[in-house]
């Protein structure tokens, strides 16, 4: 970590990053205040008592988790065969999944719902879950690779020689020292999955199935346009991401500047 000593080194720096966040806190300010308008919290109360929050919530947890559980199980043990493994041919492997970075979500869409409409899982959340957990891999794999090339292989020899297999000593020797880089892999994860929007427009067609994304879509219509509801149902949306993130922030920050430097 860099420290500075001198004080108007540190003020610069204070009023540098003051400009630098402020074009990213003033629309969630004025999402904030925009929901107060009118009737001030009432509307919070409003968009409650329309009995579809509760549903949208569980659809958008329901997603949510099982896309972490995929793409953590996946990040953590294909990250330590990359980086640790002998395997035959690893490097073509890791480089072919990088170039799926390059693949934008939306020139998937044809092929994804002509399979699901084949495999008749159309209108069903694996429709939503398997796609997302598959766009995050690249970069999630990315990450817990660098992060374990950074672990000492002495450890894995000292395991071997104590008798471990492969899998013990993953589970016992590497899987505790990738803390940082398995919450910052959670938390990117539930970002994106929370807030994906197109997959669950165009693959969840019931109602009881839409994730939060869809909730201020309720309060918009052909002659319906309430943006004091349609900001509160934006911020209510927005409050499990940033508790999470807050809760894991230290572990996250760490995770992120490991993977990303070594």
């Amino acid at each position: 970590m860099i420290k500075l000593q001198s004080k108007k080194k540190r003020i610069l720096l204070q009023i540098l990053l003051f400009i630098m966040v402020v074009p990213y806190a003033l629309p969630l300010v004025q999402m904030f205040l925009g929901s107060l308008g009118g009737r001030g919290f009432y509307n919070y109360v409003a968009v409650w008592e329309t009995g579809v929050v509760p549903y949208y919530f569980r659809n958008s947890i329901i997603i949510s988790v099982s896309v972490i559980l995929l793409v953590y199980l996946f990040s953590m043990t294909a990250g330590f065969g990359f980086a640790k493994l002998n395997i035959l041919g690893k490097e073509t492997f890791f480089w072919l999944i990088l170039i799926a970075l390059t693949l934008p979500e939306v020139i998937l869409l044809t092929p994804l719902f002509v399979t699901f409409q084949r495999m008749h899982m159309f209108n069903t959340f694996f429709a939503v879950i398997f796609p997302l957990a598959a766009l995050q891999l690249p970069f999630t794999i990315l990450l817990t690779r660098s992060f374990d090339e950074g672990i000492p292989s002495e450890l894995m020899e000292a395991a071997k020689i104590d008798g471990a297999t492969t899998v013990k000593t993953f589970w016992h020797v590497i899987l505790p020292l990738t803390k940082p880089i398995g919450s910052a892999v959670i938390m990117l994860t539930l970002i994106n999955s929370w807030n994906s929007y197109l997959l669950p427009l165009l693959f969840l067609q019931s109602p009881s199935m839409q994730t939060v994304t869809l909730l201020p879509q309720y309060f918009q219509g052909e002659f319906t346009n309430d943006q004091t509801k349609i900001l509160a149902a934006a911020v209510m949306t927005a409050l499990p991401e940033i508790i999470a993130y807050l809760c894991m922030q230290k572990n996250f920050e760490r995770g992120m500047s490991a993977g990303a430097l070594k």
